[in-house]
């Protein structure tokens, strides 16, 4: 099927903001023109991608399969345009990291920055993936490094875990819910809520720290939809599909859509993966950097 990259970018920004209105503005583009590249896209693929109303926009369950299909094609091919760009600029090595998108801060882009700024010669490729894809990549050589929150207990030895920085944990609510102008709730208060989840099977350490949490406060969740991706499951929360127990740094997703409620619980620890007998330069002077910071 002969997809456009602009359609795909159309399709990607209304599938992430769930507004026609913020995809507009995110893409520098008018609204007309963004509607029609979707339709054209739901044309070829022969479907609705998106349920529209005056109050909310949704992804269909075929829109929902086309995301989870084609959301790594366009970084992937960002990927490969900077990759060409920085090789004809003379850069020769290349630092290959993994990260979830809850650890994905203003502190960890300006590390980023930092690096680059004393290593001009070395190409940063960054991929986003479940911790669990990320442990397996690192093992096979196909990541120098990665970015998580909570360490996994299942890993393999020559996998090395270094803390780096703790998150605050909080409740996420849809801006409509009648918790919404509270600043601090009790866990025990939501045993009656509909939970949005991120998946066990993608990132095993974090789903079984928040059904510990729930455990604790005399409840077992009920989790009506899950997600690999805890972005996703910030903007499913936005949508008004439930609730959720996410780091706090993710109400950058979700803007006025959702609310952040203060939890009395622990801290979230992101971690760097590296291998410990297998690492490479510049991911040993990252490595260095983060330990310094």
């Amino acid at each position: 099927m002969d997809y456009t990259l602009r359609e795909l970018e159309c399709f990607a920004a209304v599938a992430e903001e769930l507004s026609f209105t913020r995809a507009a503005r995110r893409l520098h583009l008018a609204q007309p023109p963004l509607s029609r590249h979707i339709q054209a896209l739901e044309a070829k693929i022969g479907a609705a991608l998106f349920e529209r109303s005056r109050r909310a926009v949704t992804l269909t369950a075929a829109g929902n399969v086309f995301y989870e299909e084609s959301r790594g094609l366009l970084p992937q091919l960002a990927r490969a345009g900077e990759a060409a760009r920085r090789s004809g600029h003379g850069e020769v090595a290349r630092l290959r990291l993994g990260f979830v998108s809850a650890v994905l801060s203003p502190d960890l882009v300006e590390c980023f920055r930092q690096f680059r700024t004393d290593h001009p010669t070395v190409q940063i490729l960054l991929q986003d993936s479940p911790p669990a894809e990320q442990l397996a990549a690192i093992s096979r050589g196909q990541l120098d490094g990665g970015f998580i929150g909570l360490a996994p207990a299942d890993r393999p030895a020559a996998i090395q875990l270094i803390p780096w920085q703790t998150e605050e944990l909080a409740l996420f609510v849809p801006s409509g819910h009648p918790w919404a102008g509270r600043g601090r709730i009790r866990l025990s208060e939501v045993a009656r809520e509909p939970f949005v989840a991120v998946a066990g099977e993608a990132a095993p350490a974090f789903a079984l720290h928040v059904r510990e949490l729930c455990r604790k406060a005399g409840f077992r969740p009920r989790v009506v939809v899950e997600s690999s991706r805890a972005q996703a499951v910030a903007v499913m929360v936005a949508a008004g599909s439930g609730v959720a127990l996410l780091p706090r740094s993710l109400a950058r997703i979700v803007g006025a859509s959702a609310a952040v409620l203060a939890l009395q619980a622990p801290a979230v620890i992101t971690h760097v993966f590296a291998h410990g007998g297998r690492r490479s330069e510049p991911m040993a002077a990252l490595v260095e950097m983060l330990r310094q910071r």
